[in-house]
C-alpha cells in the first residue's frame, strides 16, 4: 500500500488526534482513510444530483449511483 506525506496545519492535526480519543478510528491512518471515504462519496452524491438535473436522463436513480460508485 502507498504511503503518502502531506503537511497539515495543527487544527487538522488535533482533530484527527480528537478522533482517535473519541474511538472513531483506532490511529491516524484510519482517520485520513474514513475522511478520503467519505469525499469519494460526497462526489458520487454531486454527480447524481448533477444527472437529476439534466433533461435527458431517463431511467433508475438507484442504478445510476451503482455505475458512478464502479466508476
Amino acid at each position: 500500500m502507498p504511503t503518502i506525506s502531506v503537511p497539515i496545519p495543527p487544527s487538522m492535526a488535533e482533530f484527527i488526534e480528537n478522533q482517535i480519543k473519541m474511538g472513531k478510528a483506532s490511529n491516524k491512518a484510519e482517520v485520513i482513510r474514513k475522511a478520503i471515504a467519505m469525499f469519494r462519496e460526497n462526489e458520487a452524491i454531486e454527480e447524481v444530483l448533477r444527472a437529476q438535473k439534466e433533461p435527458s436522463l431517463k431511467g433508475d436513480l438507484r442504478e445510476l449511483a451503482k455505475k458512478i460508485k464502479n466508476d
